[in-house]
């Protein structure tokens, strides 16, 4: 089990992605398509980070950045989240997908810097999915990440039972796409929707719907109010904040904040490396334009999205309650 002081237990982003293209030996690969390259050369340009996604040292690269600005924030910890494979339901991995991070080199970088909490990616229907959890567990897992859409996972099938079973057992929360998704290539756009999490649920998972089931494009649906719905039949289910500064998916900031009663079931995430804007709460008269000025003269991404729900008005609970959802040990 993973130990952290509770001395030492600050504000959490509990939605960090770990990334890398595999070339000095991590394990990871990245294989966008010409759309997902745009989109991965706009967001290393938001970052500031000076080599491009294919660079021989991207790897290091993105993780000394991320590190410093995780210590140059407010924010003690982030979760960091592995990525799994595409596997179809009988356990035979697919072709399909851009990016791979796999769950030991997540925890060697987590072991390097001890900010970081391990969240691994396991596919349910591998053969070895239930091995691979305990092993993870052994190692200090602290969550499993997974995108039902981009991934192939819907928590509802029976094959699936025992993984979440051993999940609920261990005390290992669930942090799940929800939502729209146009960052990584969707498999099956119907698993967007936050009933694909039931199974996980009624197993005894606590549960973390990531993005607060908004929409990302235009064309696709807002799973939020069918998400409130379902946190108020299950109270295991949370909702995550990452990737809510965004121009769709900011009206869920402006829904959620109107509604305190669920701010006990809400948790602070940015989906770095996503860009962080606040022309979108700004727009929704979330913030004031000195507010938003403010915020935006951070390059920090990490503390940028943190200032902006701070300065919304969501409160400190909102960056620290994560602690009680995670298998974590103090002294």
């Amino acid at each position: 089990m993973t130990i952290v002081p509770i001395s030492k237990r600050g504000p959490v982003d509990m939605h960090v992605h770990l990334v890398g293209n595999g070339r000095q030996g991590s394990g990871c690969w990245l294989r966008p398509g010409w759309m997902h390259r745009l989109l991965a050369k706009f967001m290393l340009k938001q970052l500031g980070l000076p080599v491009s996604w294919d660079a021989v040292n991207f790897d290091e690269s993105y993780v000394a950045l991320l590190i410093r600005w995780l210590r140059k924030s407010a924010i003690t910890h982030a979760v960091l989240l592995a990525h799994e494979e595409v596997y179809d339901v009988s356990g035979n991995k697919l072709k399909f997908g851009s990016l791979y991070v796999p769950n030991d080199y997540l925890f060697a970088v987590c072991r390097e810097h001890p900010e970081f909490l391990p969240a691994v990616s396991i596919h349910p229907a591998r053969e070895d999915a239930l091995d691979e959890l305990n092993r993870c567990l052994a190692l200090g897992a602290v969550m499993m990440k997974c995108l039902p859409n981009c991934h192939n996972i819907d928590t509802r099938l029976p094959k699936y039972r025992p993984f979440w079973e051993r999940m609920a057992a261990a005390g290992l929360p669930l942090l799940a796409h929800t939502g729209g998704e146009h960052t990584v290539p969707v498999y099956d756009k119907k698993l967007a929707d936050p009933a694909v999490l039931s199974g996980a649920l009624e197993c005894g998972v606590t549960v973390i719907a990531a993005h607060c089931a908004t929409k990302s494009g235009v064309t696709d649906r807002d799973y939020l109010p069918a998400l409130v719905q379902m946190m108020e039949k299950w109270p295991r289910l949370y909702g995550d904040l990452s990737a809510l500064n965004l121009p769709l998916r900011s009206a869920g900031l402006k829904f959620m904040l109107g509604r305190p009663d669920l701010h006990d079931r809400l948790l602070h995430g940015s989906d770095f490396p996503v860009p962080v804007s606040a022309t979108w709460a700004k727009m929704r008269k979330l913030i004031t334009s000195a507010e938003a000025k403010r915020c935006t003269a951070f390059n920090n991404l990490i503390t940028r999205d943190h200032q902006l729900k701070e300065a919304m008005g969501f409160p400190d609970k909102v960056f620290t309650q994560v602690w009680d959802l995670l298998p974590v040990r103090g002294d």
